[in-house]
């Protein structure tokens, strides 16, 4: 599964700085307001506080927060069990999927500095006491100002503020679809919900809900329905066994893969570009096919192409880049960076050996996750993580790990 990076709007990134400075990581407002108000009268010190990007990494036990500039390990926090993770694009938290629902991890990104004397404060991560959702735990999607929550079994949709979440508030709106599946969710800014249909036998398609969560649309035709993205307009899309469904405002529309079995089960969007970048597997039989091409679908026209790619890659190799470019890490240990209009490959960057996909998803494999036109590569074999900029191609920074991790997510800060 790959979780759509999507970006908050203006609003809410205000709302959001406006948070940092009255509650971050459990600053008393009323503190703070005071310190505030000394200071303008002259007869105290400042107090400032300043965002720092950083890392998380999940292993068999645990998960690694790094500072996203330079590396360094910020905490090694225990977690039992199998666990997921998913920025929640509030600049701050991480979803946590355990085998309950999804937990909250404060990644402690802001540093105060208190006095004259320049005293610095950093914030520690720490898990929240916050909770969302049931067992078996799936898809994040950050989309229009909201974070909706998809719980494979129960069918249980939750619905989240980031910005309450920044205040330390577990709130959320729920809906629960008719029969639990391994599906995904959408809340849209206007109050409708996209969310996939189906059963735990099969997935058929997606169905549109306006605010009442009555229906609004419905769409079939989309055997083994899995995954969504977001791209520029608001458009949504959702991959099929045999093609992708494209969703503009209330319409659906199905673009079918050139072969019978052409499955799009991973994608990944830009929302300043109107392309979106998705797997491609034809082989229906496999037990794991490790694809050599994939698929750029212009949303505005429909139009479904497939590129052959120099190696393999995974599911967990997709990702978008500046200027929505598309990113894939390959299993010759190298990132491909694409100008998605042309299909062109503009870069080929090595960064890691090459690799192979193991036979369980729940393996560690490498890994890319791009932040700030910054590609973050890691390698379990080596123990390593490595960053990239993309716009230039150069390493600009390298890390040992203390253990071979499994995802890799990340917030702003």
């Amino acid at each position: 599964m790959h979780s759509t990076r999507t970006y908050l709007t203006g609003a809410v990134a205000t709302l959001v700085a406006s948070t940092f400075a009255l509650t971050a990581c459990g600053t008393d407002t009323a503190s703070t307001t005071a310190g505030s108000s000394r200071a303008a009268s002259g007869t105290a010190s400042v107090e400032q506080q300043s965002a720092t990007p950083r890392l998380a990494l999940s292993y068999d036990g645990g998960i690694l927060v790094l500072d996203a500039d330079n590396l360094q390990q910020v905490a090694d926090l225990p977690v039992d069990g199998f666990i997921r993770l998913n920025t929640a694009d509030n600049g701050r938290n991480v979803f946590v999927s355990t085998s309950d629902g999804f937990r909250v991890l404060d990644m402690g990104t802001w540093t105060r500095r208190h006095g004259d004397h320049g005293h610095y404060y950093t914030a520690a991560p720490a898990m929240t006491d916050m909770r969302f959702g049931g067992v078996e735990p799936g898809h994040v999607v950050p989309h229009d100002s909201r974070i909706t929550l998809f719980s494979d079994g129960t069918g249980g949709v939750d619905i989240v503020e980031p910005a309450e979440m920044l205040r330390g508030n577990g709130k959320s709106a729920t809906y629960t679809v008719p029969e639990p599946h391994h599906g995904v969710a959408v809340a849209r800014g206007d109050g409708t919900l996209v969310v996939t249909q189906g059963d735990e036998d099969e997935r058929t398609g997606i169905v549109i809900l306006d605010k009442q969560r009555n229906e609004i649309a419905r769409n079939t035709q989309c055997p083994g329905v899995h995954g969504e993205a977001a791209a520029a307009e608001g458009v949504l899309t959702f991959g099929c066994q045999d093609g992708i469904l494209i969703v503009r405002g209330n319409e659906i529309q199905k673009v079918q893969s050139p072969d019978p079995y052409g499955r799009i089960g991973n994608q990944a969007g830009a929302l300043d570009s109107p392309y979106v970048l998705g797997d491609y597997k034809t082989d229906a039989d496999a037990e794991l096919e490790r694809p050599n091409r994939f698929t750029l679908t212009d949303t505005r026209t429909g139009q479904l192409r497939v590129v052959q790619f120099p190696a393999s890659y995974s599911f967990r190799s997709i990702e978008r880049g500046p200027g929505g470019s598309a990113v894939i890490l390959g299993t010759d240990g190298a990132l491909h960076v694409y100008d998605p209009a042309t299909a062109e490959e503009t870069r080929t960057i090595p960064v890691i050996p090459d690799w192979t996909e193991p036979e369980e998803w729940q393996s560690p494999m490498p890994n890319v996750y791009v932040q700030e036109g910054v590609a973050y590569v890691t390698d379990p074999s080596a123990k390593t993580i490595t960053a990239v900029n993309l716009a230039t191609g150069e390493t600009e920074a390298q890390a040992d790990l203390p253990h071979s991790t499994i995802e890799l997510t990340g917030v702003s800060g």
